[in-house]
């Protein structure tokens, strides 16, 4: 017979206690006390805690190196507008990688969805604020299409995530070069330079694009049944699929949902820099999934929060910017990154052992 998930919790439950009655009582009324932690407590031992710690200590270091250029306004401005193409992918990255998927396509999407963007804007004409509304729905469009692809792949054909989505990388960013002749496209209306020049409270557009992105990614993710259940099915599909969970069709959403958010970084690219920068994204894919992989999310999936991205997104913006004002060169970076990338992957093998064996 299924076993249905509120027995299943109720056993667990039971597990745990019976575990607990058989190392006797805690003190001698015969009281049995359960161990509890609070919240603040679970927090602190969690990955988005640790590197939440490593990043508070790099933006001390190098505001003791440099106090009169690293700890400025200019300097938060600099970082902030750096990440938020990239904290855009990064959450619909978490919620395939936390799914126990994996996107390589992301950067070879947002190449697109950007030439798409700018050739629909010069198909309408014009220069006015509806011109504009238009590319970027068409960009998010064609990102959800390559996202579906993706997913239709990977959830019903079979194929693996990592061949589906290097596959999808190459066709995506072919397909934009042959729509461009492999030039770059620069001229766009008016009305999208005006956003790109516009600064509320000091910060590009782009910033609150990316907060509000990762906000409500990260509420979606932790509170709702469409987070939940990409948990379970992260953690255990089959398991997942006895609760009544459709996980395909939930697979096909959630790699609509990366190549949907690679489409809304598309338009933001293209915002910022006014072109297409076709050849300017080839390593975003690693850089996003170095970013994930640093907050905590697992490469074997089932754990992972938007929290933890924000936090792994800001530490390599930290550190090229740190090496910057500290005169160390920029390829430094890459090192530094490379030994942290790996002990954030070997400490989540440690963590997923133990969590095995118990």
């Amino acid at each position: 017979m299924t076993e249905t998930p509120a027995s299943a919790t109720s056993a667990k439950v039971a597990d745990e206690a019976n575990a607990a009655a058989a190392e006797g009582p805690d003190d001698a009324s015969g009281t049995l006390k359960i161990a509890y932690r609070s919240p603040l407590r679970k927090f602190l031992s969690t990955s988005p805690a640790y590197m939440g710690l490593v990043l508070a200590l790099l933006v001390l270091l190098f505001s003791v190196l440099r106090p009169e250029a690293f700890p400025t306004t200019a300097t938060g401005r600099n970082i902030s507008l750096d990440i938020s193409v990239l904290l855009v992918m990064a959450v619909g990255m978490t919620y395939v990688m936390v799914a126990g998927g994996f996107d390589l396509s992301i950067g070879s999407v947002l190449v697109f969805s950007g030439v798409v963007m700018a050739k629909t804007m010069s198909a309408i004409g014009g220069d006015g604020a509806a011109v504009v509304v238009a590319g970027m729905a068409a960009s998010v469009l064609a990102g959800i299409a390559w996202g579906v692809l993706n997913g239709v792949c990977i959830a019903l054909l079979k194929v693996p995530a990592l061949i589906t989505t290097l596959g999808t990388m190459g066709a995506a960013l072919g397909a934009s070069q042959i729509m461009t002749g492999g030039n770059d496209v620069t001229t766009v209306p008016d009305a999208l330079l005006k956003i790109t020049t516009s600064r509320p409270l000091g910060f590009s557009w782009l910033v609150y694009v990316a907060a509000v992105v990762a906000l409500v990614g990260g509420l979606i993710l932790a509170f709702t049944r469409f987070g939940r259940h990409t948990y379970l099915v992260g953690s255990n599909e089959e398991s997942a699929r006895r609760a009544g969970i459709n996980v395909n069709r939930h697979l096909i959403k959630l790699y609509a949902v990366s190549g949907g958010l690679a489409g809304v970084a598309g338009a933001m690219s293209l915002t910022r820099f006014a072109t297409t920068t076709i050849s300017g994204h080839a390593t975003d894919a690693l850089q996003v999934i170095t970013g994930v992989v640093l907050g905590g999310t697992s490469l074997f999936g089932g754990i992972g929060t938007i929290l933890g991205t924000v936090v792994g997104i800001f530490i390599p913006a930290v550190l090229q910017n740190g090496f910057v004002v500290t005169h160390v060169q920029p390829y430094w970076q890459q090192v530094v990154i490379g030994f942290v990338l790996i002990a954030a992957v070997y400490v989540d093998h440690l963590k997923r052992a133990r969590r095995d064996r118990s």
